[in-house]
């Protein structure tokens, strides 16, 4: 089962409040929403993917609770991206500045920024087509460094602001690079 995209705009144009409170009156399921307004319907995944998505964090949160320069999201984080779209990444994480100068409701809602760092774990009702236009979304609102990883293929790829994506081929680690300096993703119990 794939996500469901849904046009309501003929109809209907919700404003972000009204968003905000279809996905607080539905917790049991996973909404973004595009740049054109549109509607996505995310299924929730099966126990093997939650299982990984679930190792990622742990790995980005101990290191952002030892490093103290930024502040670690799960999937359930949603991010109004500049270009209007709502989004929800795998996993995610904000510097402390950009973190504290946002005021106490602005971080008590979908933040209202770009991350500067997201994982994608493409799991078996995700599209590669559709992970991937996402990637690139997020590098055109200021995402810095994202990857999408793709079990299957025991693939990542790497997605850093004007340049060329990276594809990795079974690589055993990640480098957080100069966006993440010392955070290093074991992708042994990813695999």
């Amino acid at each position: 089962m794939e996500a469901v995209t849904i046009d309501f705009k003929p109809i209907l144009d919700l404003t972000d409040e009204q968003f905000f409170q279809l996905c607080q009156a539905n917790k049991d399921l996973r909404f973004e929403r595009n740049a054109t307004g549109e509607l996505i319907i995310m299924p929730p995944v099966g126990g093997e993917s939650s299982n990984r998505n679930g190792r990622i964090n742990q790995q980005l949160f101990n290191w952002a609770d030892l490093d103290g320069t930024g502040i670690a999201f799960d999937s359930s984080g949603g991010f109004k991206l500049p270009n209007g779209a709502d989004r929800s990444p795998d996993a995610s994480w904000v510097k402390l500045e950009r973190w504290n100068a946002l005021t106490t409701e602005q971080q008590t809602r979908f933040l209202p920024l770009s991350p500067d760092f997201v994982i994608e774990l493409l799991s078996p009702s995700d599209s590669l087509k559709a992970t991937q236009k996402k990637m690139e979304e997020d590098q055109e609102n200021g995402v810095r460094l994202g990857w999408l990883i793709n079990r299957k293929l025991r693939q990542v790829e790497v997605y850093r602001i004007g340049q060329e994506v990276e594809i990795l081929e079974n690589p055993s680690s990640l480098s957080g690079e100069d966006v993440l300096p010392g955070f290093v993703l074991d992708l042994e119990k990813i695999w």
